[in-house]
């Protein structure tokens, strides 16, 4: 998995939301799968330990690829992997545009 780096002080959108906690997932799927620690974990989820890291230090959103394979490694259901790590939306949107056919966008402008 490639990833950007990003400054320090530049955060993602969910980071924002008070109820992120993304080292409550990390931590109940170290605990399920009975790892040891990131290390482990990234080995378990195929992806380069800086990701964990990054996750954890939240400069690095948890991302779809990334949750999917949670869900593949755990069997866990998505909804519970995003509760687990705080993520209260209930919708994924690119933007309002999205999913909605051409004809009503124009209508909308």
């Amino acid at each position: 998995m490639e990833h950007q780096e990003r400054p320090a002080s530049q955060t993602h959108a969910l980071a924002s939301q008070s109820s992120y906690n993304p080292n409550n997932l990390l931590d109940t799927l170290r605990d399920r799968m009975k790892l040891k620690n990131d290390a482990a974990l990234s080995r378990a989820l195929e992806v380069a330990p800086p990701v964990i890291s990054k996750i954890r230090h939240r400069t690095l959103p948890v991302g779809a690829s990334l949750l999917i394979r949670m869900h593949e490694v755990t069997d866990m259901s998505i909804r519970d992997l995003r509760d687990l790590m705080g993520d209260r939306r209930t919708k994924y949107r690119l933007s309002d545009a999205q999913g909605k056919p051409k004809h009503v966008i124009e209508a909308q402008k």
